[in-house]
């Protein structure tokens, strides 16, 4: 299990164009606004060329990569926070995603309607955070309500709720997304708490033309609107959809052809996948046999134990150790046994934290 990015953006950014492109799947992408109504969710599986390695290292029946899942929500149009176009059916959709990746469009065409008849990244950013921000701002607005009556009648929990939903008011009303609070803010909390639509981190996705990669001055402009962050920079990716959707429709020789022409090393979705991997800090171990080759995803932190469960709930549960690895030595000594005769291989207990790369046998009793 990998995460669940929301694609957002204006309509005709390229976002159905995208999906397509990521879950080769035949979702509807028209020239025209709303094309796409309910949210398309496609599971896509992460590029790692190192559990390839270790597959035919293992020679197991079997390869399962990790996989990260995509939806498609319906394009957003300013006055959404007051229900226009799909209004909260579209904001609903954001709030169940881990992060947000932001699709604007960066390429000129008389072909493909703007909703504002013109192409200008730096409007088309600030009109999607507006309507964040608008909509986050009417949910801290509901608490701080609730909290102020309950700090009223005393209670030292209730007044620090009140005075952190009076600051989560004054910062959305400034204009300050919530990803962007100070890590150790209280408002910070209740704002991830509230689920608050703009407290999930942000990428950018630059959608430009087949030439737009150099010299596009919509996508510098998509560059310096992502440098504006107040605490760090956000991840700006640049992909042609279209092309993206080329090769989506090609066998895997064909593709290598396609991106050879095209004087590119990898598909721009594989630059996408580990942009978001980046972004929400996630970590790849794998496990590694006869039967299976898989990789797992967790939280940069996360535990022997927590790993474990990412497998199974039995094996967190009745966790003993865990046998690892690093991926560099399990492949310069040629798999297990070569680690192990080289003093590779360890066995740790339930608060080790798993490495990059790590790759882990455990033991358990349930």
């Amino acid at each position: 299990m990998g995460f669940k990015c929301g694609i957002v953006g204006l309509p005709n950014a390229g976002k159905s164009t995208l999906f397509n492109a990521l879950t080769r799947s035949a979702t509807a992408a028209g020239n025209y606004p709303f094309c796409t109504i309910e949210p398309n969710v496609g599971t896509v599986p992460v590029p790692d060329p190192r559990l390839e390695t270790l597959a035919a290292i293992t020679r197991p029946a079997r390869v399962v990569p990790a996989g990260m899942t995509f939806v498609d929500v319906a394009g957003l149009v300013a006055g959404a926070a007051r229900g226009e176009g799909l209004g909260n059916r579209f904001l609903g959709h954001v709030r169940e995603v881990d992060a947000i990746a932001h699709v604007v469009r960066c390429f000129e065409g008389a072909g493909v309607a703007h909703v504002a008849g013109r192409v200008d990244p730096a409007a088309d950013i600030e009109t999607v955070e507006t309507e964040l921000l608008l909509a986050d701002l009417e949910t801290a607005e509901r608490t701080f309500e609730r909290a102020a009556k309950r700090a009223k009648a005393g209670g030292r929990e209730a007044r620090a709720r009140e005075s952190a939903a009076r600051a989560l008011c004054r910062r959305l009303a400034e204009g300050r997304p919530a990803r962007t609070f100070a890590p150790d803010a209280a408002e910070l909390g209740l704002a991830r708490e509230l689920s608050l639509l703009s407290a999930k981190p942000v990428m950018f996705v630059a959608n430009v033309g087949e030439a737009g990669f150099d010299g596009n001055p919509h996508l510098e402009a998509v560059r310096a609107a992502a440098r504006a962050e107040e605490t760090r920079q956000a991840p700006v990716v640049s992909i042609c959809a279209a092309v993206e959707a080329e090769l989506a429709e090609l066998d895997p020789g064909a593709r290598r052809e396609f991106l050879l022409d095209l004087g590119v090393a990898e598909p721009g979705l594989d630059r996408f996948v580990r942009a978001g991997y980046a972004l929400l800090g996630l970590r790849t171990f794998f496990t590694a046999g006869p039967e299976e080759a898989r990789a797992w995803t967790v939280r940069a932190g996360a535990a022997a134990a927590e790993g474990a469960g990412r497998i199974h709930s039995d094996f967190e549960r009745g966790f003993i150790r865990a046998e690892v690895i690093a991926y560099e030595d399990f492949l310069a000594h040629g798999g297990e046994q070569g680690a192990k005769d080289a003093g590779r291989w360890r066995l740790e207990g339930r608060g080790y934290v798993i490495e990059e790369g790590d790759v882990i046998h455990f033991r358990f009793n349930v």
